[in-house]
């Protein structure tokens, strides 16, 4: 593995080989291994080691980006000088700031350790057992089962010639499962940094039950129904909100949150924060220009306190005058490494559901609803209108009639046509939350919800 001593040297051979006013280095890669299952046998074992490195030079207001997967003198060479040409032919950037400075503090406590030993030590025959246990549970309940065990370390890295020296390094670990029944599915998936917190055996028997209780499943007529979302779904809905949160796209007017600031946007049990140092959390402390990142309020009570901002955004938000709503405007450790076109965006989401007295499990939640659906994932979901946020998508590989506070049947899935600001203005009960993994946006921690008048508009043919 590249540590950061081994980084050091790598940006010293950079800067031998620079001719630039400043430069800066970015450093990402690491172990990756995939064990993959379908038709309850393992089918494929892949590993890899590979590393990446990004040199980007300025000169004067002009700066540009060239990178490389091998790390000998030469080709690192090349690599600066790439980036130096590109730079001479850009157009001067009147919003280009110096490169960034070490910062002062960290704006928080340090972030927990993300790197755990038994994950960065799990090789194929470990993966290949737990994978043989999901295999057990499907045969047991008559099933057929495919899915992907994955593990692994990486690190991140940046360096400039200002003295900006950070570096992160975490291990993951991912299981995904989804039982196939003759006409039914049952899906469970989950990613920790630590190996150990993933239980593969309760997933399997969690999927398993999805597919043996959604088997035969009747059709319900479109409409506006009580939905309760496990936490997959909540995240894959909820992604399509973290980059409004940006101060570029509302300098841009293209966030939802555009005459929206200060304002009651979500109902009063809606609190979302961005906090990189959350347990449940991953990924580095620091952005794409080694800005040390704060934690942030996003959203208070259902208003719109924050947005997040790259260091050239705080300054271009400054120079366009006060804004309605807009709190304080400061650099917060959110930028992504440039040059970009997007700015900045909250990649750390975290949900306060609130307290805990006022929590619901999913069991809870089912038992008290007289009539709605249960959800336990969406899928090819698009956004139809940016500024409502209204998505449309489908559920599948588990969605249930829920009848006099129990589970009936299962359904056939269905499409939605759902605003987002409508939806989390109308959430009745919500679980603690935890680290939730989907297929359509990044983990974050997010809780169960059960929400009002979720807008279904066809029903599918599976």
């Amino acid at each position: 593995m590249l540590d950061k001593q081994k980084a050091a040297q790598v940006f010293e051979t950079v800067r031998k080989h620079s001719s630039a006013d400043g430069v800066e280095l970015l450093l990402a890669g690491g172990e990756s291994a995939l064990t993959r299952f379908a038709n309850n046998t393992i089918h494929q074992n892949v590993s890899e080691e590979q590393y990446v490195l990004s040199v980007r030079s300025v000169l004067g207001q002009k700066t540009a980006r060239a990178s490389t997967n091998k790390f000998d003198e030469e080709s690192i060479r090349r690599a600066v000088r790439a980036s130096e040409a590109l730079a001479r032919v850009q157009e001067p950037d009147p919003d280009l700031l110096p490169l960034a400075e070490p910062s002062p503090d960290s704006h928080g406590p340090p972030p927990p350790s993300r790197h755990f030993a038994a994950t960065a030590a799990l090789g194929p025959a470990g993966r290949a057992a737990a994978v043989g246990k999901i295999v057990q549970v499907a045969k047991a309940n008559q099933l057929t089962v495919a899915g992907i065990f994955s593990s692994g370390q990486s690190v991140q890295g940046i360096f400039n010639s200002r003295g900006l020296a950070e570096w992160h390094d975490e291990t993951e670990s991912e299981i995904s499962i989804t039982m196939l029944g003759g006409d039914s599915s049952g899906w469970q998936k989950a990613n920790s940094p630590d190996v150990s917190g993933l239980h593969p055996v309760a997933m399997a028997e969690t999927a398993a039950q999805k597919a043996r209780d959604s088997a035969s499943p009747r059709e319900l007529p479109p409409g506006k129904y009580t939905v309760i979302l496990e936490p997959a779904a909540v995240l894959d809905l909820l992604g399509f909100l973290f980059p409004d949160f940006g101060a570029s796209a509302l300098l841009e007017q293209r966030s939802f949150l555009n005459d929206r600031m200060g304002t009651q946007v979500f109902g009063e049990n809606i609190t979302i924060y961005d906090d990189v140092y959350h347990p449940y959390q991953s990924g580095p402390p620091f952005d794409g220009e080694g800005m040390r990142r704060r934690r942030m309020q996003l959203v208070v009570r259902g208003v719109a306190r924050n947005l997040v901002y790259a260091r050239h955004t705080a300054e271009r938000m400054r120079a366009a005058g006060p804004l309605p709503g807009v709190g304080r405007i400061a650099a917060t450790g959110h930028g992504f490494p440039l040059p970009n076109e997007m700015g900045e965006a909250p990649m750390n989401l975290v949900f306060d559901p609130g307290p805990p007295e006022t929590l619901k499990t999913v069991g809870q939640m089912v038992a008290e609803t007289e009539r709605g659906v249960l959800v336990t994932r969406m899928w090819y979901i698009r956004e139809v209108d940016p500024y409502e946020k209204i998505l449309t998508g489908m559920t599948r590989d588990g969605t249930f009639l829920v009848e006099n506070g129990a589970i009936r049947h299962g359904l056939r899935n269905f499409r939605f046509n759902q605003s987002l600001v409508r939806m989390l203005c109308s959430v009745a009960a919500m679980s603690a939350p935890v680290r939730a993994s989907g297929e359509e946006s990044f983990s974050m921690v997010v809780p169960a919800m059960k929400v009002r008048d979720f807008n279904f508009t066809d029903v599918t043919r599976f």
